[in-house]
């Protein structure tokens, strides 16, 4: 049975490129159009579409409060068409921090080599999305939650190393705010556009106790800190002496991204070996799966985060099938159990 696709967009113009873009596809049925969040209404009630489409700039009412009434109400993929302007990342951010399953660049976007790469990367994700499970979110956010306590021993020369893509951006928040300021630093690939991970480190700064930035070249790995690779270039991790660095680069993209978890990881198995800790976490695809099974071959202690937890269990699973990962977790679960890894070095 095909997917039931509803787009919403206030541009008649963009409707329309959609619907044509997904029409393409004998797996995709687009069973409606709407301009603007009330008529999207009526439409999501009496077709009951497996996935939505949603403009995150609109009139009347923006795309992530009607995000919000969607979750709380009638829980449904969304994937939020955005634009890459500053505005509209921090509106995209709002969108997933609301439930929204993922975004894509309005087609128009220069970040594109061409019309084709856009076409390809909307329909895989909503493919995906048809697929996964979503549930209600509340209208009012929850509480952000304390830090955990921790005993800060012999592990200033220890790394964390993560690597997140879909879903990732709500679970990296979930998972730093839980951590103390006295944590080992951390590295981090979330897979996102350029003009988003600026924006997303400073958000995650400000809810979290320990420091969070966008890396930049020759960046110190610091106690206390998180550095989140700048989208559209790798990050990698290098020693000298007893100081840990990353370096940033760019080159062609590995395992199908820029940044790639799998350079990251494979960075740290060679500079690190068994003094980095790895985590793979919700996302599609295989990006990280190689590399964290070269930092469990080169000593390095490795978590998964489990599939019921999981926005995509993809990269975890390919992680876990490969034999890489010492430990599978829930996302609730794996603050706790890095703390009490650490305990044990």
């Amino acid at each position: 049975m095909a997917i039931r696709v509803l787009i919403v967009d206030d541009s008649a113009t963009a409707r329309e490129v959609l619907k044509n873009v997904l029409s393409k596809d004998a797996e995709i049925d687009v069973v409606g159009v709407a301009p603007d969040a009330f008529i999207a209404r009526d439409k999501i009630v009496k077709l009951r579409p497996d996935v939505i489409c949603l403009d995150v700039e609109m009139p009347r009412m923006d795309g992530v409060t009607f995000l919000r009434k969607i979750m709380a109400h009638l829980p449904t993929p969304v994937i939020m068409v955005s634009s890459l302007t500053q505005k509209g990342a921090q509106t995209t951010l709002d969108a997933l921090d609301a439930g929204a399953f993922d975004f894509v660049p309005k087609p128009h976007s220069h970040i594109y080599d061409g019309i084709d790469q856009m076409e390809a990367e909307l329909i895989s994700k909503i493919k995906i999305a048809a697929k996964s499970q979503v549930s209600k979110q509340p209208l009012i956010k929850k509480e952000i939650e304390k830090p955990l306590q921790y005993s800060l021993s012999e592990t200033t020369n220890k790394i964390i190393a993560i690597g997140a893509s879909t879903g990732g951006t709500v679970a990296l928040k979930e998972l730093l705010v839980k951590l103390p300021k006295n944590f080992p630093g951390i590295v981090i690939v979330q897979h996102m556009p350029g003009s988003f991970t600026k924006q997303f480190a400073q958000r995650l700064d400000e809810d979290c106790q320990i420091d969070v930035k966008e890396a930049e070249n020759g960046d110190t790995i610091s106690m206390g800190q998180a550095l989140i690779a700048p989208g559209d270039f790798h990050m990698i991790v290098k020693r000298n002496g007893a100081r840990y660095f990353v370096e940033i680069g760019e080159g062609r993209k590995i395992s199908g991204h820029k940044p790639s978890v799998d350079v990251l990881f494979n960075s740290c198995s060679k500079y690190a070996g068994a003094n980095v800790l790895g985590v793979i976490l919700t996302g599609m695809g295989s990006d990280g799966a190689k590399g964290m099974l070269n930092m469990h071959n080169a000593g390095a202690k490795t978590i998964a985060q489990d599939e019921k937890s999981c926005v995509v269990y993809g990269m975890p699973c390919v992680a876990v099938d490969l034999g890489g990962v010492d430990f599978v977790e829930s996302l609730d679960n794996i603050p706790k159990k890095l703390i009490e890894i650490l305990d044990k070095l």
